[in-house]
């Protein structure tokens, strides 16, 4: 029976665990996870990311088209030649769910079969072939360990919000002031109309946001724009997931009492007679290692009772964040196995990859292209446009969308992958996506929403990328502030988990509905043509 201490709880036997870092921007610091638990392939006497990125791109690919395949097969600058090869993955299969579906089940398989799970206690690593002995494919992990994990509930003392409010440059919006800022978000181009209209519905229907009914597992808790802190404001029950140590747990904790919800945290139960000290301690002594210790979240996770919504807001630097997604991956498939009950899946895109849109973004764009470049008073682009482009010879400042024809029937194609986030980000976002696919065609309930680029810690420490920023809205960009993310995405969550999910005829439009890409999509340039001069004058506004 559980064991109350100064309004802790601990619960037996029932334990959580996981590693988080923030979802576009870090929580947590990454922790290494060396050697063990999922491990990037073996090629040769090393481990390479790269080579996992171009075997599981190929495999996806050659589902639908050979040719496209060996192309990345043999792409031999994977690290610069990548973008092109994550596009045709989007193109072959956009416009058709055969095809979308098997690009999605190959990826998944090819994931699953290229990661391996080595076991922790086998280290350290050996450089002969007993160590790579010791592996078998990340599929064919064992379902158990010798590790445990118990559980402590925290519960907070405040009163539920009953409205939904949206802090925003330096106030919380609500109400009128809620519904004019959404419009003006919407003729600015920073979201979607039907975002806006989702979150209008869920402001229409506030007993949505406690979740009645569902636990909200929230893997990465330590997520900038995660959803933890604006759910445990609104009343709803979390069990939170992330790497063990204070500087993850002690911020979270500290807040908790003063929300509405209740928050689960992981104790692994060699710990839990440090935790049960008293409330101080647990910050030291919660937490658990997803990439190692993934078969006991695994049986956690299997264990509990009632209905769940899993979400995936894990993130890590380099090629730990293609590890971390394919734990979360595993976990995922085999949760959607049990039959006993409704399990909900939740994933936030990353903004900086590429779409398929609808075509009133495409006109939309075109027509900003051509005003500011008519116009010498319109800010950086109309000034200075003309010029740039003839410099950078035809690469700076492009029209958005240049080579679309609105003849040829397909959907416009946004590309805003950031080359300097490298292939491994947007592996470990294409298993998302794939994930999310897959889900959704049988039959699961998916929310998956396009999030806006974000000030992240981890976005931030980038200089290049800190600088791209801070200078985004010279090009119609809007970058928002992490808890401006948070609570509007978990708002498109909670309208998902109970006005239902979109019901698109088209795998694209399954990915581009309530999406809040910051003005991306509707920009007049390509971004990509315009981060250098983005970057400049972030750099310049500097003090």
């Amino acid at each position: 029976m559980p064991v109350e201490w100064q309004g802790w709880a601990m619960i037996g036997r029932r334990g959580i665990g996981g590693l988080g870092f923030g979802g576009f921007g870090a929580g947590a610091s990454a922790a290494a996870s060396p050697g063990g638990g999922v491990c990037l392939p073996k090629v040769g006497d090393r481990r390479s990311s790269a080579e996992l990125g171009r075997r599981v791109v190929a495999d996806a690919l050659a589902a639908v088209d050979e040719s496209a395949a060996r192309a990345a097969l043999g792409e031999a600058e994977w690290r610069a030649g990548y973008p092109r090869h994550f596009r045709e993955l989007l193109e072959r299969g956009a416009s058709d769910p055969a095809r979308a579906a098997a690009i999605a089940s190959e990826g998944l398989a090819s994931v699953h079969h290229h990661l391996q799970w080595r076991d922790p206690a086998t280290e350290p690593e050996g450089d002969d072939e007993r160590g790579s002995a010791r592996e078998v494919p990340l599929a064919q992990r064992p379902t158990t360990c010798a590790t445990r994990l118990e559980a402590a509930t925290v519960h907070g003392n405040g009163e539920p919000e009953r409205i939904l409010s949206i802090p925003y440059a330096g106030r919380r919006l609500f109400g009128d002031e809620l519904r004019a800022q959404l419009d003006l978000w919407v003729l600015a181009g920073v979201v979607e109309p039907d975002a806006a209209d989702a979150v209008r519905r869920v402001m229409a229907n506030p007993q949505w946001l406690s979740l009645p009914g569902r636990t909200a597992v929230v893997l990465g808790a330590a997520s900038q724009i995660g959803p933890l802190r604006p759910l445990l404001r609104w009343g709803a029950d979390v069990a939170a997931l992330d790497l063990p140590g204070p500087q993850v747990w002690a911020p979270l904790l500290a807040d908790v009492r003063g929300y509405a919800g209740r928050l689960t945290v992981p104790v692994v139960d060699e710990r839990q007679g440090a935790a049960a000290a008293g409330e101080g301690g647990l910050a030291d002594h919660a937490g658990a290692d997803l990439v190692r210790d993934l078969p006991a979240v695994a049986t956690w996770l299997e264990e509990l009772t009632g209905d769940l919504v899993l979400g995936a807001y894990a993130y890590a630097d380099g090629a730990q964040h293609v590890r971390v997604a394919a734990a979360v991956d595993d976990l995922t498939y085999r949760l959607l196995q049990r039959a006993d009950r409704q399990v909900a899946l939740a994933f936030l895109a990353t903004p900086t990859d590429v779409f398929a849109v609808p075509d009133e973004a495409r006109v939309a764009a075109w027509a900003a292209f051509e005003r500011r470049d008519v116009d010498e008073g319109g800010g950086l682009l109309g000034r200075l446009g003309p010029v740039a482009r003839g410099l950078g010879r035809g690469r700076l400042l492009v029209r958005h969308y240049d080579t679309y024809d609105p003849a040829g029937g397909a959907p416009p194609i946004n590309d805003s992958i950031v080359t300097q986030q490298g292939p491994n980000y947007l592996l470990a976002k294409r298993i998302q996506r794939w994930r999310a696919y897959e889900a959704r065609q049988q039959g699961h309930l998916v929310s998956f929403s396009v999030a806006p680029p974000t000030r992240t810690r981890s976005v931030l420490k980038n200089r290049a990328l800190a600088a791209a920023y801070a200078g985004a809205h010279r090009f119609g960009v809007e970058v928002f502030e992490p808890a401006t993310s948070s609570t509007l995405m978990a708002a498109l969550l909670v309208h998902d988990l109970y006005a239902g999910g979109p019901a698109p005829a088209t795998p694209w439009q399954a990915e581009a509905a309530h999406a809040v890409h910051g003005g991306l999509w509707r920009t007049p340039v390509e971004p990509r043509s315009a981060l250098t001069l983005a970057a400049l004058a972030g750099l310049l506004a500097r003090p």
